[in-house]
């Protein structure tokens, strides 16, 4: 008896191993577990760290969107990029009337295809130094790489830097940013 319930023991530890290992795949973000088997909107909602975000995907009426197949890159910019916005810049793209404009901006961080930190530093690498993309709005982004880390520059010169990255969903892959990319109006 005491075997069999060393054996059973010994099994239920490995296979707790197992499934950790399986979760820790994924950075932390916002104090939550970020699940690959969980779609963008399904891991970003538990982020503390991106309420701001979310409630401008809801706003802008593209959860649907971001719950769909795919695959998307998401810079994904924290709630303290929102807040270093100029005062009310929030509030007035959360209205109603500015719903056009929200989305483009929200557009302006999504790319139609799920690129991961090492894909980004081989095209950058590839491209000389920088690699140009266009998102799902329209915007072109800059992606560049320094010591090993992405940078994203958008259509107005500004830099955000990636803070987390290869966040993997089901349906693409979540970078933290610490600036909110404009396009150019």
């Amino acid at each position: 008896m005491r075997k069999l319930t060393t054996l059973l023991l010994g099994g239920t530890v490995a296979i707790a191993a197992l499934a950790g290992a399986a979760y820790a795949q994924n950075p932390m973000v916002g104090g939550a577990a970020m699940y690959a088997t969980k779609n963008i909107v399904e891991n970003a909602v538990n982020s503390k760290d991106h309420t701001t975000l979310v409630a401008a995907v809801k706003a802008g009426g593209l959860v649907e969107t971001l719950q769909s197949t795919g695959p998307f890159t998401v810079f994904a910019p924290t709630n303290e990029a929102f807040a270093a916005l100029p005062a009310g810049t929030v509030e007035t793209l959360l209205k109603p009337e500015n719903k056009d404009k929200l989305v483009k901006i929200l557009t302006c961080h999504v790319v139609g295809a799920k690129a991961l930190a090492a894909d980004v530093t081989k095209m950058v690498k590839d491209d000389g130094g920088a690699h140009k993309v266009k998102t799902a709005g329209g915007c072109e982004l800059t992606l560049k790489t320094d010591g090993g880390k992405v940078t994203v520059t958008d259509e107005n010169g500004t830099v955000a830097n990636v803070t987390i990255a290869d966040v993997e969903q089901s349906n693409g892959v979540i970078h933290v940013i610490d600036k909110v990319l404009l396009p150019k109006m």
